[in-house]
């Protein structure tokens, strides 16, 4: 029987090309949708746990019904925030407005305990004082100043709605995932198996068991820190609580110390409290600022063979390279060159072992 494969370089160059083109040309079709893709896939391994568990009290029956169910709820706990901060800043900007309009629109004084704080407690009382006694001189004299934090404001506020909007669209997508997860699973095995032969099942496991790691390590953690905070504002009596409180979320989950978001916080409550529920606000914001030292090692990590170092490294460095999206993707990449590495190098050393032995 003639053999059909034809072993001519040409025809071999043929294929590859025709197969580039395929791979390309799918690509840039998908391109759009690769983002939401990632976070689907992303927010469908973080929740199937807690799906699972769903489908277990329920024993597994009208399967559709209970992911839409829990689709629905997750959409729901987005929304409602969303909607209740959105609804108090345009209150609190009508507010303002109207204010300023009628001339009725005043800064309350600083109080002379501002002057002691160090390095900065005289500029910011002056900066303070002129705003209190004549807020027109004030925004014309800083109107460039002005002018750019609204910009950076209303900026990150738009990127904010757009985040939310791509989150809820993630979750419907992740609804189909999570209700097609063995299969899914299956086929990441199998991909990776043609990859690395006999590891598809160890990367795969490995993947989901980082993002899952990643999401208690960063995002629960931001969430906590938040939670804490919004409770402080509360107690404390802060003006915009809830901005503070998601200052201190979005500064947490990027990485930056989420006391540096609780600094102006503590600037206004020293301006208008007493001195004692000052101090002891201040220490509470402090603690709960400083309250990541010691739960992301309880959380980023455990369970996982890759070290907290690893994760972490790949969680800042991918951040800054794909924003928070890399969040996620990085530790996995670097968890999965660091497994390769590592069994590279183990593989080496069983070589070399077994041709000393085969010498001796």
């Amino acid at each position: 029987m003639k053999n059909t494969d034809s072993k001519n370089p040409i025809d071999v160059y043929i294929k590859i090309v025709l197969l580039s083109l395929l791979l390309m040309w799918s690509f840039y079709i998908v391109r759009p949708f690769v983002t939401l893709i990632v976070w689907s896939i992303i927010v469908a391994v973080a929740l199937y746990p807690f799906y699972q568990k769903l489908l277990k009290i329920t024993k597994g029956k009208k399967k559709g019904l209970v992911t839409s169910v829990f689709i629905l709820i997750l959409v729901a706990l987005i929304i409602m925030p969303t909607i209740s901060l959105t609804s108090s800043i345009l209150d609190s900007g009508q507010e303002i407005y109207t204010s300023f309009d009628e001339g009725t629109l005043k800064v309350p004084p600083p109080a002379e305990t501002v002057r002691d704080w160090p390095f900065v407690g005289e500029k910011i009382y002056a900066t303070w004082s002129t705003a209190s006694s004549d807020l027109e001189k004030f925004i014309v004299k800083y109107k460039d100043e002005i002018a750019n934090s609204l910009g950076w404001f209303f900026s990150s506020f738009a990127g904010l709605m757009g985040s939310v909007a791509l989150g809820l669209f993630a979750l419907i997508f992740a609804g189909v995932f999570m209700s097609t997860a063995d299969a899914g699973y299956q086929s990441g095995v199998q991909f990776a198996n043609r990859l690395v032969a006999g590891k598809g099942k160890e990367f795969m496991d490995m993947c989901v068991s980082t993002i899952r790691s990643v999401v208690k390590g960063i995002l629960l953690v931001a969430i906590i820190q938040a939670a804490l905070s919004y409770l402080g504002f509360i107690v404390i009596g802060l003006p915009g609580a809830s901005l503070f409180a998601l200052l201190v979320l979005i500064f947490a989950t990027v990485q930056i110390p989420a006391l540096l978001a609780m600094i102006p916080a503590i600037a206004i409550v020293f301006s208008y409290a007493d001195t004692t529920p000052a101090i002891i606000f201040t220490i509470y914001a402090v603690l709960v600022g400083a309250s990541d030292n010691f739960l992301k090692p309880m959380l980023l990590g455990k369970g996982l063979a890759t070290p907290m170092l690893v994760i972490l490294i790949g969680a800042l460095g991918g951040m800054m390279l794909q924003g928070i999206l890399g969040l996620f993707i990085g530790p996995v990449v670097l968890a999965l060159g660091y497994q390769i590495y590592s069994s590279w190098v183990a593989e080496g050393t069983v070589d070399s072992k077994i041709e000393k032995s085969a010498e001796e």
